[in-house]
């Protein structure tokens, strides 16, 4: 490893634990809960699974926005998330305060495609993201994307850098 900050850091996601732990030269830095899918584990395009593997953070979105700013196709709506706008949309996916967009490594695993059809991560559109304050963590119940409370999604975003490399692990 290097010191260039993204091959020195790395993210673990643990399905069964619920966690997502920020090791920094090897060292946990930061443990945070999570919330992944409630369908369980996949890479099948259209599975609502979270998918295993190795991975890195593609892209960064939302740096300059406030808190529990809501987010569709990436793009910042204009509106703050608060209890009353849930109610008013309660079907709705929430993506919230941060976003960071993740990008498959094994070709036919977590990228591009295999005998079952499309398996990319990133175009699968799987995110570690914030979500409301009244979601649960620690219960899978996401469409595939990894869940966090708001503030530590903002905490992990100032932490690392695109090209972070990420692991999903069933265990």
């Amino acid at each position: 490893m290097t010191d260039n900050g993204n091959l020195t850091t790395q993210i673990v996601i643990s399905i069964a634990q619920q966690t997502l732990t920020v090791y920094r030269r090897q060292k946990v830095i930061a443990e945070y809960p999570i919330s992944t899918a409630k369908n369980g584990i996949g890479s099948q395009q259209d599975s609502g699974c979270t998918p295993l593997g190795q991975h890195i953070i593609a892209e960064k979105i939302g740096g300059n926005a406030p808190s529990h700013t809501v987010f569709i196709g990436r793009i910042a709506t204009g509106e703050i998330y608060n209890a009353e706008l849930g109610a008013l949309n309660p079907k709705r996916d929430w993506i919230l305060s941060r976003i960071l967009w993740l990008s498959g490594l094994e070709e036919g695993f977590n990228k591009g495609s295999n005998s079952q059809g499309g398996c990319d991560t990133y175009h699968r559109y799987i995110y570690i993201h914030g979500t409301p304050d009244s979601e649960p963590m620690s219960v899978p119940l996401s469409h595939g994307c990894i869940r966090m409370r708001n503030q530590d999604i903002i905490e992990l975003f100032e932490q690392i850098e695109e090209g972070t490399a990420v692991n999903i692990i069933a265990q």
